[in-house]
C-alpha cells in the first residue's frame, strides 16, 4: 500500500465518520440551530467525498449551492423566525419516534444489502478529464433540463417561505392588550394568540 492510497483511505474514513455523525446530529439534536450548522458540515463532507472521486466540478457545485445557498437560507429562516413560544405537547411522540427509527433502520439495511450484493464494476469508467465540465453542462441543459428547473422552483419556494415566515408587522400598540409595543429588534415574549382569545372571552 502506497502513501497516496493510505492518505486517500484516511481521508475517506474521516469524511465518512464526519458525514455519519453530522447526519445523526441533524436528526437527533433538539436545538434546531445546531442541527442547521451540522447540516452544513454534512454538505462539506459530501463535497470532500466528491473530491476523492476526482469530481471537482460537482464538489464545487456542492459547496456553492448547498453550503452557500441552501444551508445559509435555512439558517436565515431559523434566525429570523420568532421562536419564543413554547411548543405544545405532541401526542404519541414516542410511538412516532419508534416508527421513524424503524423506517430508517429498514432503509439502512436495504442500502447495505444493495451495496454488498451488487457486482460493482471495478475499476470504474475512464475519467473524461478536463472535458467533464463541458459534458455536465451539455447533459444539464439537455437531458436533465426539467429536473434542473424543478430544483430551481423548489429553491424559489423555499426562499419565499422563509421571507413570509420572517416578515413581521410592526404596530404602535398591541392589538390585543392595547399596551405600547416594544420597537426593539427582539419582540416581547408572550403566549400565542390562539391561547389568549379564549381567556379574554371568559373574562368578558
Amino acid at each position: 500500500m502506497t502513501i497516496a492510497s493510505t492518505t486517500e483511505l484516511i481521508c475517506f474514513l474521516v469524511l465518512s465518520v464526519t458525514l455519519v455523525a453530522g447526519s445523526l446530529g441533524v436528526v437527533l439534536l433538539p436545538n434546531i440551530v445546531y442541527s442547521a450548522f451540522l447540516l452544513g458540515g454534512v454538505f462539506l463532507s459530501v463535497a470532500g467525498l466528491y473530491l476523492l472521486l476526482n469530481a471537482s466540478f460537482v464538489a464545487a457545485a456542492q459547496v456553492l449551492v448547498y453550503v452557500g445557498a441552501v444551508n445559509v437560507l435555512i439558517l436565515f429562516a431559523i434566525m429570523l423566525v420568532n421562536k419564543k413560544e413554547t411548543m405544545a405537547a405532541i401526542p404519541g411522540l414516542l410511538l412516532r419516534r419508534v416508527l421513524s427509527g424503524a423506517v430508517c433502520a429498514g432503509l439502512f439495511a436495504l442500502l447495505l444489502r444493495a451495496s454488498f450484493t451488487t457486482d460493482w464494476a471495478l475499476p470504474g469508467p475512464t475519467p473524461v478529464g478536463e472535458e467533464a465540465t463541458i459534458r455536465i453542462g451539455e447533459h444539464l441543459f439537455s437531458d436533465y433540463l426539467l429536473p434542473f428547473e424543478l430544483a430551481s422552483v423548489l429553491l424559489l419556494m423555499a426562499m419565499i417561505g422563509a421571507i413570509v415566515l420572517a416578515r413581521r408587522d410592526v404596530f404602535s400598540s398591541d392589538v390585543i392588550t392595547g399596551e405600547p409595543v416594544d420597537q426593539g429588534l427582539i419582540e416581547k415574549a408572550r403566549t400565542p394568540l390562539l391561547l389568549e382569545k379564549p381567556a379574554l372571552e371568559k373574562t368578558s
